[in-house]
């Protein structure tokens, strides 16, 4: 096969008419000729961090959809499934994921649990780690959300981070905030990369110590315009991401909308492009082209270097998608799952306490962060009530591996005026999450889930809307436009359930993807687990109330 067009040399930074020959899957030759079409070639972009599951597809549906917008690879953390069924959850997205040309490239999970104040499905410890990176499908050590315990000399943390080093594969890090000499001593330990940066400051600091640092983009968390301007002087050391990514957004783009948004700051085009298509290849030693002879044929055609409109993407010289339209079929798998709770009564969402003042969730738009706020009590018949006047609605959290008390607090941040919404898309431990208006409402949403074994879901009034999510209760069997757009809907009509107008925010850009992150306890600042409210700062439990009536 041969190709023309203008050749991008990311590498030696110039761009030149050529011709590029391809044989069996690899590049035979790249020439200089004396016309091209108006058309320009490049490696293909590889996103540096991403759990596959958060699109709520299974891999081989992901890359039906990525490689439209120029994707060849991923370096993908199936922390999610795994922590629902272990290791059997990690072969199963290797296994799905190489039913298909797109480059995945999983780690081992290294968090599962993420913690240990909360309940999750399965425990993958030093033993299946040595395991998972024995094996040349593992390609590193997934992010290391524990940072408490690499500061704190954790010997199961510490024994898990020695694996990774004797395999001789690279370590990721998750340590939000994290500054000064404990920063120091993480770095230390061997993490090499965080895509968890709050601020330039932050990530300026560890770009000094050592460590790489990921721009994010996804559905809800975002520090594009807070890390950009570091570009420019430390491309070398960096990359892009989605980390997660619903299926409405991934239809729309992928790490191509990163890159152009870089280059509409002004950023150079060839230190944007090494951060989208080579730095992540050189840093955790993949199997991908980076458009040179004798490189695996990995490249996009792209109608220009403004828009970056994907003519066509080829992986080991297939073309696998052509002007918007994927040329991948669709893939057989099994579904696996572990969902054991019975469905639940309005009861047990109730909350009866004698309270003046109570800790309240704040959900910030677009973050992972939390803050904790106080607020005054409502109360009805003596029960703890939602209050849609200041935006204070119950959140609960419910366990899905069996039969256990409902965990119940408030949140701000929602702006639901009726109804509940819920998701078992629950990070890290995929528990169901639901926040509403009242007891009836949370518990309706949760039972849709706990009947569809998985699922995200809205009510209001007699009006039941749910996305079921059979595959570990977190992905679909179905394509991805067809989830895509079953997503978009149930989204749009969570969000008709806010206030909207005068004295009140707007909804949230991802409310489903929000709610998901309000069990992520290893993020600041208050966050709830299956066992209660947590303090992610201190990292200890806390009461919901702060104080009681008389007191």
């Amino acid at each position: 096969m041969k190709i023309k067009g203008h050749i991008v040399d990311i590498l030696n930074k110039r761009i030149y008419k050529g011709e590029i020959l391809v044989e069996n899957g690899y590049i035979e030759s790249i020439s200089e000729t004396d016309d091209a079409p108006d058309q320009y070639i490049l490696p293909g972009f590889v996103d540096a961090h991403i759990h596959i599951e958060s699109s709520m597809l299974v891999p081989s549906e992901f890359a039906r959809i990525a490689v439209t917008h120029g994707t060849v690879a991923t370096v993908s953390d199936p922390h999610e499934i795994a922590n629902v069924l272990g290791v059997e959850g990690v072969r199963f997205m290797v296994e799905n994921g190489k039913k298909t040309p797109l480059k995945f490239n999983f780690g081992a999970p290294s968090c599962v649990p993420a913690t240990t104040f909360e309940t999750a499905g399965a425990v993958v410890t030093p033993e299946d780690i040595d395991e998972l990176l024995s094996s040349p499908d593992i390609c590193y050590l997934a992010e290391m959300m524990n940072y408490p315990g690499v500061i704190f000399d954790d010997e199961t943390v510490h024994k898990k981070i020695e694996i990774a080093k004797r395999h001789n594969k690279p370590i990721d890090g998750h340590a939000p905030g994290l500054r000064g000499e404990k920063a120091r001593k993480y770095i230390a330990a061997g993490i090499s990369t965080d895509h968890e940066c709050f601020t330039y400051e932050e990530a300026l600091e560890k770009l000094q110590l050592g460590m790489k640092i990921i721009i994010r983009e996804g559905s809800a968390a975002k520090n594009f315009e807070a890390l950009i301007d570091l570009l420019p002087d430390h491309y070398e050391r960096m990359m892009f991401c989605s980390d997660d990514k619903h299926p409405d957004d991934l239809i729309v783009g992928h790490i191509n909308q990163i890159v152009i948004r870089a280059l509409a700051k002004g950023v150079d085009i060839y230190k944007v492009l090494q951060a989208a298509c080579i730095n992540p290849i050189q840093h955790y030693g993949l199997d991908v082209g980076y458009l040179r002879h004798g490189d695996a044929a990995d490249f996009i055609v792209v109608k220009n270097l403004t828009t970056f409109e994907v003519l066509q993407t080829y992986i080991n010289g297939k073309l696998v998608a052509e002007n918007g339209k994927s040329q991948l079929p669709p893939v057989d798998f099994s579904i696996l799952n572990n969902f054991n709770t019975n469905k639940k009564q309005v009861s047990d969402f109730t909350l009866t306490e004698n309270a003046k003042t109570i800790r309240v969730i704040e959900a910030l738009d677009g973050e992972l962060i939390t803050n904790q706020i106080e607020a005054s009590a409502s109360l009805e018949n003596g029960k703890l009530v939602s209050n849609t006047a200041t935006d204070i609605l119950k959140i609960a959290m419910v366990n899905r591996y069996k039969n256990a008390p409902v965990a119940v607090a408030f949140i701000k941040g929602f702006g639901l005026k009726e109804g509940a919404i819920a998701s078992c898309v629950g990070h890290d431990s995929h528990n169901i999450i639901v926040v509403g208006m009242d007891d009836e409402s949370l518990c309706k949403a949760v039972n849709l889930i706990i009947e569809n074994r998985g699922g995200i879901s809205a009510v209001a009034g007699g009006e039941e809307r749910v996305l079921p999510l059979p595959v570990a209760g977190i992905m679909s069997d179905k394509d991805a436009h067809t989830v895509g757009r079953a997503y978009g809907e149930i989204d749009q009509f969570a969000k008709t359930l806010t206030h909207v107008g005068e004295g009140h925010a707007l909804p949230l850009h991802a409310p489903f993807m929000t709610l998901s992150f309000m069990g992520l306890l290893v993020i600041p600042a208050l966050k709830l687990s299956d066992l209660g409210l947590f303090d992610g700062a201190k990292f200890e439990f806390v009461d919901v109330v702060v104080a009681n009536d008389g007191v």
